[in-house]
């Protein structure tokens, strides 16, 4: 069952904390959306009625979707509102209430073990992206730096795959708990 742990306290104060973090990653995440929303009805506002588009719209537009989804997905994980296979954990929950656990602490350490390898794999392009001081766009005309959107996708990776460690030690917690029974 997914529980609502932005308005429903639950967890140890150290799993709160790092809820209300992730939660500020989400919104800045949600800033974000609203911001490119309003950046791309002025690009065609601009470019319909003023015959003047906003240069690197499309560029920006598409790095911040990638960004908007690290920032968002680590409070998603944690708060355990991914879309997963509940049908499955229903009719696992029916039968054994450990056999659903062990099945969300598998769905929780493969989750962290990906997204540990995600930030790994980013991270040399970042590091690269640091000391060359990449920029995309188009050369002369219009360029962004790469690093911000690059750091972005290592930190959300990391933090999503410390979410998905801290759901699958909550599920060992409760296959332990529900063995003292």
């Amino acid at each position: 069952m997914q529980v609502d742990t932005v308005t429903t306290p639950s967890g140890s104060p150290s799993r709160r904390r790092l809820q209300a973090a992730l939660n500020a990653m989400a919104a800045i995440g949600t800033v974000w959306i609203f911001a490119i929303m309003l950046l791309i009805v002025a690009d065609v506002v601009g470019r319909n009625f003023f015959g003047s588009p906003i240069t690197g719209v499309a560029e920006i537009a598409a790095r911040s979707v990638v960004a908007i989804v690290f920032l968002m997905l680590p409070a998603a994980v944690l708060s355990e509102t991914l879309i997963r296979a509940d049908f499955l954990l229903r009719i696992l929950r029916d039968h054994s209430g450990r056999a659903t656990h062990l099945l969300d602490m598998s769905f929780a350490l493969i989750g962290a073990i990906l997204f540990a390898l995600v930030a790994l794999a980013a991270w040399p392009d970042t590091a690269g992206a640091w000391r060359t001081s990449e920029f995309f766009g188009v050369r002369g005309v219009w360029t962004l730096p790469a690093l911000p959107f690059r750091l972005i996708v290592v930190f959300g990776s990391a933090a999503s795959a410390l979410a998905f460690a801290v759901c699958a030690f909550g599920s060992l917690a409760s296959i332990r708990n529900s063995k003292a029974k």
